[in-house]
Parts: structure tokens; sequence; C-alpha cells
């Protein structure tokens, strides 16, 4: 992989878990920050109610 293409993921995959970990008081989630935090990209592609969450967290 190039390095070019590493750095461009980690720096999407650190926005959004950035972006996540500020709005965390706008879901309805009340514990598991860190653990929902590390893995939204899993989550976001597997759960409907994750990314509702998430766009509500993005929101703000």
């Amino acid at each position: 992989m190039s390095p070019l293409l590493f750095l461009v993921l980690m720096g999407v995959y650190g926005g959004g878990a950035w972006k996540f970990w500020a709005g965390f008081k706008r879901t309805t989630f009340s514990e598991g920050k860190v653990k929902l935090t590390l893995l939204w990209p899993l989550l976001l592609a597997s759960s409907k109610s994750y990314r509702e969450n998430f766009n509500r967290a993005l929101k703000g």
C-alpha cells in the first residue's frame, strides 16, 4: 500500500473518530464511548441504529 493512501485512510478514520467523540453527547448511547469510537467504520457499515446515532453525533 502506498504511503499516501495509508495517510489518507488514517486521516479519514481519525476524522470520523474525532467527530463522533466530540458529538457523543447527542447520541442515544450512554456508555462505551471509547469502544464505539474505535469501531466506528465497522459499526457504521453493519448497524442501522449506529448509523443514525453517528449522523446525530456529526450534526451540531
